[in-house]
């Protein structure tokens, strides 16, 4: 969480106080949840958002909604936190895991080549706020007749070639996660210009709408769905957060370019490539070695003066520590996805080389929003 303040907390006093902490009231929507909805979908100019508990729950939900099951795959970068994996499995589905490339990004051309007659989705990951590459991940889905569902976990607000990340595809996902640039603690959104798909969404990650619900008439025929319903408070937060947000991704873009500017003056190392720096959230700057030794070299000389990670040392994010996956461990034998697909699957540690290479040659340093853009550029020139 970037920031938080006073306008938050009496956004919260607000629901407390009304005893309303529920989505639901006396057959219609709550104030804060249809107004956070709302105010996702003008900010990101798509038709429909849901408002839901995480942003696994908001890709568990848009793949329900696209009706991925048993027997189907989804395509994966192996750098990624693991829930974009995870999400798969949780509707029957398996996981395919495929290179980044420089960018830290999904590698197109790696997707093309893992995409087959099984794969009912690729889902793309801006990493870090960083833009994958769409353009050409969109050509070879319309090609291959895949939809894409865009994983903006990490990357709220930001942009490729002028269109908000979330809206290139099928559909797309936020989260509100602490860790996130604005959140709630735990939250997410599910986002889309399909109407079908997001009635779809609205019934399966709200298996109760039926009886709160009041567009309940206008759903399309009620299936068997979950709970993966906000409260008041998440979406009141969520309300004042959002209208910082374009302020927030403002201030990063400056001290990064400042940043940038420096690093590019050296010999050592250069800034990684980027498919957009335009529409880049700017939240991390990574920098790429010639090798892992030098990458892990300058961290271990700067990092007690200097927050900066080598992205390979970030275990939950590495494929190869995705051990329920690489193990194909299901949480029952009778609902294996991996017995469910119509061609073997198997993983293995190494079977992403390009992937493992990039990240233990490149330096991650998160851009920090409250020095002025003199004292980061101050700072980048001391690590120099």
């Amino acid at each position: 969480m970037y920031r938080i303040g006073e306008k938050e907390i009496e956004a919260v006093r607000k629901v407390v106080e009304s005893g309303q902490l529920f989505r639901y009231h006396k057959g219609r929507t709550a104030e804060w949840t249809r107004r956070l909805e709302g105010a996702l979908s003008r900010k990101l100019e798509t038709k429909h958002a849901l408002a839901v508990s995480s942003g696994t729950a908001a890709l568990i939900t848009a793949l329900a909604a696209m009706e991925i099951g048993p027997g189907d795959e989804v395509i994966v970068p192996g750098y990624t936190f693991i829930s974009s994996a995870l999400a798969p499995l949780a509707v029957g589905a398996v996981p395919i895991i495929a290179e980044v490339d420089e960018t830290l990004t999904l590698d197109a051309a790696d997707v093309e080549s893992k995409t087959t007659r099984y794969t009912k989705a690729i889902v793309p990951v801006h990493m870090l706020g960083l833009p994958c590459r769409m353009d050409s991940i969109l050509r070879s889905a319309r090609q291959q007749d895949v939809p894409v569902l865009e994983d903006a976990a990490q990357a709220a607000g930001g942009s490729y070639r002028g269109r908000r990340f979330g809206t290139l595809g099928r559909a797309g996902i936020l989260s509100f996660n602490h860790y996130k640039i604005i959140s709630c603690g735990e939250g997410g959104a599910l986002v889309t210009d399909d109407a079908d798909l997001y009635q779809r969404a609205f019934v399966y990650h709200d298996g109760g709408c039926v009886f709160f619900d009041e567009e309940a008439a206008s759903r399309p025929e009620f299936f068997a769905g979950v709970n993966y319903r906000v409260s008041e408070i998440q979406s009141a937060i969520m309300n004042e957060q959002l209208k910082r947000l374009d302020g927030i991704l403002n201030r990063l873009r400056r001290r990064k370019a400042a940043m940038t500017e420096e690093f590019a003056r050296s010999r050592s190392f250069r800034p990684s490539r980027c498919n957009d720096a335009e529409g880049d959230c700017s939240t991390h700057l990574p920098l790429l070695f010639e090798t892992a030794d030098d990458a892990l070299e300058f961290v271990e000389a700067n990092r007690h003066t200097t927050p900066m990670f080598r992205p390979i040392d970030t275990d939950r994010h590495v494929y190869t520590n995705w051990e329920p996956i690489l193990r194909k461990r299901a949480r029952h034998r009778a609902m294996d996805p991996w017995k469910w697909a119509k061609r073997q699957i198997s993983y293995s540690r190494d079977m992403c080389q390009q992937t493992l290479d990039i990240l233990s040659r490149t330096v991650c340093l998160p851009v920090p929003l409250e020095p002025t853009v003199k004292e980061v550029r101050s700072t980048a020139k001391s690590l120099l």
